[in-house]
């Protein structure tokens, strides 16, 4: 699945081808739920790792979390407050091997009657950081000050990310270096180029990050969230989950539905099992051809302002042109067809993009190159945002490619991309590339979690845009059908990813309303989609 963090990495493999002491609130941990299944779902006998969560998570209760100010370099400025939870690296084996995950909080803003607990976050990814969530408070976000009066705002690296235990699979200069191969492939010769990348990619992986590698996965992410959850003190769980997220979420609710106080997720993924996560990659490319045309629409309507044309065809020639001159020339010495994707594809994800994407693009036409160089280029002088974007690749790699078996026949992906890119050429290649070292991952793959609803959990709030391109729309449906009791929200003729941080009241309030009271809509939901962009 392409990438589902707040901020695309414009350097992807893919592209490549390429907080006061929480008190301790009694019986803060529930026995694990009968209906807690295994990491594959279909173990026969007593589940090892729902009783390896329950011995990590009843410790981590008893020890509570040692917050302390944040580390200078780590960019939270205060009250935000930081600490360590510590997990087992396997489950089956909970006095084995252990990791620290970083976690974050700032505390409710309301009084101590308002207070319901801690609210925590996961961006996506797989490979995004929740640190940032805090930041909600500090910055004034408003759409969230109801909530934080209510919650304390809780974020976490997740297993292999940034602070928790990073993995790494190449060294993160070399990773950003450019220009990369055009993604879309002009012979044969261009296809076995890439899949000498992808697999150098996954063995390299494997050298650099081979002991973390098997416990990658969804389910075990889920199990740290349940171990959070009870450093917390906290006796349920209230989670928000955003692209990624959601099927964090689901799979949380799924193996653990009598911890869950409060869902929200935002842009979901298609959590069947047959979906997950070949399936749902190539739904994505679909989808980002969809939208990429929307913005397409967008900006020949404000051709006064941008000059590229005033019909969508006008555009996509200009587009055209751009991708053929990078492939010719690399625009700069250093952006070619995969760097232009990495930046372009901000577009179709967000529409806070738009703009943004569409004066760059305008000024290159106008005969401005820097400007495109400056937004599309690696920046070989910034380390540790190079550090940050490896590591991010590299956990959206492991992730996907440990929670589920994928294709090993290069004929299978061959002929499906091939078919995609016919009708839907903007994405599918690169996102093909981006997953290909799935297909020789050098350790088990699971089979993944069949999600439904267990004994226990609450009415689930789902909210998603019409026309998300990175989630496409069937996602949020299918987890509405097994979640019993959920309500959706459906942002109409809309298509940002990420719904519950813009401004549309009628979903914020009913965000909110949920948050704070619990309480879901009779019905189903339809709002009108929220502002459109001005140039």
């Amino acid at each position: 699945m392409r990438d589902y963090t707040a901020t695309r990495r414009a350097t992807a493999f893919g592209s490549a081808g390429v907080l006061v002491t929480a008190a301790l609130i009694a019986g803060a941990v529930a026995a694990p739920t009968a209906s807690a299944t295994g990491s594959t779902g279909s173990r026969p006998g007593p589940d090892r790792e729902a009783r390896g969560v329950a011995t990590a998570a009843a410790k981590a209760a008893k020890t509570g979390i040692d917050w302390q100010d944040c580390p200078a370099d780590w960019g939270l400025e205060k009250p935000i407050k930081c600490g360590y939870v510590t997990v087992p690296l396997d489950y089956a084996k909970p006095y084995g091997k252990q990791i620290k995950l970083a976690v974050d909080r700032i505390g409710n803003t309301g009084t101590a009657e308002e207070r319901q607990g801690a609210l925590i976050y996961n961006p996506g990814g797989p490979g995004g950081s929740g640190l940032r969530f805090p930041r909600r408070v500090t910055t004034k976000a408003p759409v969230w000050a109801d909530t934080a009066k209510a919650y304390d705002f809780v974020g976490f690296d997740p297993r292999g990310v940034g602070k928790s235990a990073p993995i790494s699979c190449v060294d993160p200069q070399e990773f950003v270096k450019a220009p990369k191969m055009d993604p879309v492939p002009g012979s044969e010769a261009d296809k076995r180029a890439q899949r000498k990348l992808a697999r150098e990619y996954a063995e390299g992986c494997y050298e650099r990050s081979g002991e973390m590698l098997p416990h990658m996965t969804t389910p075990n992410t889920a199990r740290d969230l349940d171990v959070i959850r009870a450093a917390l003190g906290e006796k349920k769980l209230n989670f928000l989950g955003v692209s990624y997220g959601t099927y964090l979420g689901a799979v949380y609710g799924t193996l653990f539905p009598g911890h869950v106080r409060r869902m929200v997720v935002d842009s979901v993924v298609n959590p069947s099992r047959e979906k997950i996560w070949y399936e749902a990659n190539l739904d994505q490319d679909v989808a980002f051809e969809t939208r990429w045309k929307d913005w397409q629409d967008w900006v020949a309507a404000n051709d006064a302002t941008f000059h590229l044309g005033d019909t969508r065809a006008e555009v996509q020639s200009e587009w055209l042109e751009l991708r053929a001159t990078a492939k010719k020339n690399p625009i700069g010495g250093v952006v070619g067809p995969a760097e232009l994707l990495g930046f372009f594809q901000s577009a179709p994800y967000y529409d806070s993009s738009w703009v943004p994407v569409a004066t760059v693009f305008s000024k290159y036409v106008a005969g401005d190159t820097q400007a495109l160089v400056d937004a599309a280029a690696p920046d070989l002088s910034d380390t540790a945002g190079n550090a940050a974007s490896e590591n991010g690749n590299a956990v959206y790699t492991a992730v996907e490619c440990a929670d589920a078996k994928w294709p090993t026949s290069w004929k299978k992906w061959d002929r499906d991309n091939t078919r995609l890119h016919k009708d839907y050429p903007f994405l599918t290649w690169s996102n093909a590339w981006m997953n290909l070292p799935c297909a020789t991952w050098p350790v088990k793959q699971r089979t993944p979690v069949e999600v439904r609803t267990g004994k226990g959990l609450p009415g689930v709030l789902i909210v998603q845009s019409e026309r998300d391109a990175a989630t496409p729309y069937g996602g949020a449906v299918e987890l509405h059908k097994r979640f019993k009791g959920s309500r959706l929200i459906t942002e109409k003729n809309a298509g940002s990813h990420g719904v519950t941080s813009l401004v549309n009241p009628c979903i914020n309030q009913r965000v909110d309303t949920y948050l704070l009271t619990g309480k879901l809509d009779g019905a189903d939901v339809t709002c009108a989609p929220h502002a459109t962009p001005k140039p």
